[in-house]
């Protein structure tokens, strides 16, 4: 079958979540909304979901993760250790800004700096990129950053929120930035993008 990323823009908020896939095995990568659109796409192309991944679990990027974890009780839900604060505080989050999400099943694997991921035959590594959450990370893997929060075309996460951290988001920004200059770069929002471009184009470099 072959590797696979498809993007499929969710929700009000338009996050980008990704389905990665090889050897029918498939990884579903922040759900944020539409469960059905994610699943019919599954379906549709003969794939086993085994793992759900969180970039982080603010509320936009998990709305549908009950939905997946139902249809798929064998797919590990997956964040990073440091996240789970703020995977817990989702359901009142989404409240204040007018939103409502199911309850969340209990995270199955806690992810750390440099644990790998693996789907088929890719495997991502786990680079943790506070800032936008504590425990907000990116998957490198395969030439391709899925930068979730940490990183947009452009621009970066804000850190207003609960957990945010500007000097954390700094560093991140620092390190990400020090990837492949050919590494596409496929965010949370928005467009993709490449370290390349984000080095001469991303505003944030002339915030550090």
């Amino acid at each position: 079958m072959g590797i696979a990323i498809r993007r499929i823009a969710v929700g009000q908020l338009e996050v980008n979540c990704y389905i990665v896939s090889d050897d029918a095995e498939a990884m579903v990568i922040d759900p944020g909304d539409e469960p059905d659109r994610i699943l019919d796409y599954i379906t549709e192309k003969g794939l086993k979901l085994v793992k759900i991944l969180c970039t982080h679990t603010h509320f936009d990027h998990i709305g549908a993760l009950p939905d997946l974890k139902e249809a798929f009780l064998n797919a590990s839900v997956q964040m990073h250790k440091d996240e789970v604060v703020i995977y817990k505080m989702a359901k009142d989050m989404a409240a204040v800004w007018g939103f409502q999400i199911d309850p969340m099943p209990e995270p199955d694997v806690l992810l750390s700096e440099g644990s790998e991921v693996v789907v088929g035959g890719i495997t991502f590594k786990v680079l943790h990129t506070p800032g936008h959450t504590p425990g907000g990370i990116c998957l490198y893997g395969a030439g391709n950053l899925i930068s979730g929060d940490t990183l947009f075309a452009g621009s970066v996460g804000r850190t207003d929120l609960p957990g945010g951290n500007m000097p954390a988001l700094k560093t991140s920004f620092k390190r990400l930035m020090t990837l492949p200059s050919d590494t596409k770069v496929l965010p949370g929002h928005g467009p993709t993008s490449t370290i390349a471009d984000e080095l001469s184009n991303n505003f944030f470099n002339y915030e550090i």
